[in-house]
């Protein structure tokens, strides 16, 4: 028997974002536009590189806690001037958190794109309804004031409903690699024959249900990593090899050979590193401290 929240027609809209093709006109100029931004290195600090996971959730606390710190506040006598301070640091806090949000967005597929670009305009509407608060409250309109700071309360609720409908739902955010350790067997695996995967090239082999990137060196050495990008699982194989890494031909992730670091977003995970050996002519691999 169904309880009365599994009948909310919640989830069912949610879906149907991702599948709105009216708002593609609108994504590729402003995709475009974001990509285009001269950010320089400060694009991996945007993505969370250095912090090993997705910045923009942890930004968004902020101005989401502010805002909801005020409207409880409106609701009690003696606390104008509080609210006002916590809807002007909601506001300036809500700048560097949509900068990191339109950074992940841009290198995302087309459903979570459309998804995105709504849960972008519901929080631009609550940034500008609270905005319009603080203005009126300036001008001695109070009550104006409160109703403008509920409305804008109301599309950052909206706007967070979708963002986790995204994180979730849609698999924005997490490491797509990080079932591997969790699927491959342990000890050394065999792979193939070395032979057949040529020098200087990165080729796709499959470890059971695992697709590997294998690559071969003039060296000797063979380095392999989990072939699915921890980004947007994009494979690795049909990237570009150069200096020893490898660039995710889906969105430009670049992982180490040698140790599946990642040394540029917008991936924040490194992709899992098997150590490699040769016996009798057959490439096997293992994961690190595996038994």
């Amino acid at each position: 028997m169904e309880s009365g929240l599994e009948r909310l027609p919640v989830v069912g809209p949610l879906d149907a974002l991702g599948r709105l093709r009216a708002l593609d006109p609108v994504i590729s100029p402003v995709q475009n536009a974001v990509r285009k931004l001269p950010l320089g290195g400060l694009r991996d600090v945007l993505h969370g590189r250095w912090l090993g996971h997705p910045l923009h959730p942890a930004l968004v606390q902020l101005p989401v806690g502010a805002w909801m710190s005020a409207g409880v506040l409106d609701m009690l006598p003696g606390t104008r001037r509080a609210s006002r301070v916590l809807i002007a640091t909601g506001v300036l806090a809500a700048v560097p958190a949509a900068l990191t949000g339109a950074a992940d967005w841009a290198e995302l597929h087309k459903p979570q794109l459309r998804s995105g670009l709504v849960h972008a305009a519901a929080n631009t509407v609550a940034l500008g309804l609270y905005t319009a608060s603080l203005a009126a409250r300036a001008r001695g309109r109070e009550c104006r004031g409160r109703l403008l700071g509920y409305g804008g309360l109301t599309a950052a609720g909206l706007g967070g409903l979708i963002g986790g409908h995204l994180a979730y739902r849609q698999g924005v955010g997490p490491n797509k690699a990080e079932p591997v350790p969790h699927i491959v067997g342990q000890g050394w695996q065999r792979v193939g024959k070395v032979d057949q995967f040529p020098v200087g090239q990165a080729v796709r082999a499959m470890l059971g249900e695992v697709p590997l990137l294998v690559h071969r060196e003039s060296s000797g050495a063979v380095r392999v990593l989990a072939d699915r990008c921890s980004h947007q699982s994009g494979p690795l194989s049909q990237g570009t090899v150069a200096e020893g890494c490898v660039t995710c031909p889906w969105h430009g992730s670049t992982f180490r050979l040698s140790d599946g670091q990642n040394v540029s977003g917008p991936a924040t995970a490194p992709q899992p590193c098997f150590e490699t050996r040769v016996s009798d002519g057959v490439l096997e691999v293992r994961l690190p401290d595996a038994d």
